[in-house]
């Protein structure tokens, strides 16, 4: 069984292994950035008081038998402030026309904007290599554990979430958009910069341009990649798409990814997840079940651990009920959640 849970202390290392993992960009290799991201997230969870600016969860799925880390995913209460922006190009198009010439042209542009009081944000999803085609489809539900946690404490955060997303990356593992507007307006490497904006963006509002910027002029290369995402990428770009995130044509400022938007009582998963009573296995083996991911409704006071886990449902008449399979049982899932029959839980359908 995969147990989906808050991170810990002790999941440092395995954090940092994910970090060197060949085109990884999600999560910091430095070791003291990845120690204050743990920490920063055992408050959030534990502390309901502080502003939402100040919390950010990082969530970890782990196999219950070997004890192995298999994936990490993350999502911030906001993620814009006064002292902080959330800043973004703006992608458009400029008509111009010479009556004189009888000649006219369409040229993309990108404006540089910001947002101060901005929405939630989800991001830093990573999955163990070994385990991206596993059967337990453990990508998916490191993905979809977050907007769990949402539907189960919807004051944590905004009425609007963003993700922001990869695009295509050059032959040398390098940003085309970056190498293209970023560094001849700054003369630092993109991770470089990517690292300082999270301690001070000041040098965003002094060094990149407030006006227009014509894509006409940019290499073709950092053309297309604007608003696109990487191959590796697709199947989160798909994933969010199904379930209400939209393109609004907003991209990063450093790299062109597209941000998807949705206002967050509308994402199909948030909105379709609903209390239940536990009552174990399903007993019928011909039930139809539904995949989702389960968790109990506490009763043991703001310093319970979040966890939860993936299941075949079963749900009639405000009762749920779990298919036996061959990741894990209905025993298993009262062990992993410490739960009993009676008890409430919370289940999130994924579609």
């Amino acid at each position: 069984m995969i147990l989906l849970r808050e991170a810990r202390d002790s999941d440092l290392d395995s954090l940092l292994q994910f970090a060197q993992i060949p085109g990884m960009f999600n999560l910091p290799g430095d070791p003291d950035t990845l120690r204050d991201r743990i920490t920063k997230s055992l408050r959030s969870f534990k502390r309901s008081d502080l502003p939402l600016a100040d919390t950010k969860y990082t969530f970890i799925a782990e196999d219950q038998e070997s004890g192995r880390i298999l994936a990490t995913s993350m999502i911030a209460g906001q993620h814009g402030t006064p002292d902080s922006p959330h800043f973004y190009f703006q992608s458009g198009n400029e008509k111009r026309f010479s009556e004189t010439i009888n000649t006219g042209f369409i040229h993309g542009t990108l404006t540089l904007n910001y947002d101060t009081e901005g929405p939630s944000e989800i991001g830093a999803l990573v999955v163990d290599p070994e385990f991206r085609n596993h059967d337990a489809r453990v990508g998916r539900q490191i993905a979809f554990v977050r907007f769990l946690y949402v539907a189960s404490d919807r004051k944590r955060f905004r009425d609007r979430v963003i993700a922001e997303l990869l695009p295509p990356l050059n032959k040398r593992g390098l940003s085309p958009l970056w190498e293209a507007i970023g560094r001849r307006f700054t003369s630092m490497d993109y991770w470089e910069a990517d690292l300082l904006c999270a301690k001070n963006k000041d040098f965003i509002f002094d060094l990149f341009p407030s006006g227009k910027i014509y894509t006409t002029f940019l290499p073709a290369e950092a053309r297309n990649a604007i608003g696109k995402v990487g191959k590796e990428t697709e199947p989160v770009f798909h994933m969010l798409k199904k379930i209400g995130f939209e393109y609004r044509n907003q991209v990063d400022p450093f790299d062109g990814g597209p941000h998807l938007w949705c206002e967050t009582d509308r994402i199909l998963p948030v909105a379709k997840t609903k209390p239940f009573i536990w009552r174990g296995e399903a007993t019928s083996s011909g039930a139809t079940g539904v995949a989702g991911l389960l968790k109990k409704i506490s009763t043991e006071g703001p310093l319970a651990e979040f966890r939860a886990v993936a299941v075949s449902a079963v749900l009639e008449g405000g009762e749920i009920t779990v298919k036996k399979s061959p990741e894990s049982s209905a025993s298993e899932v009262e062990v992993a959640l410490e739960i009993h029959s009676g008890d409430s839980v919370l289940f999130m359908p994924y579609y």
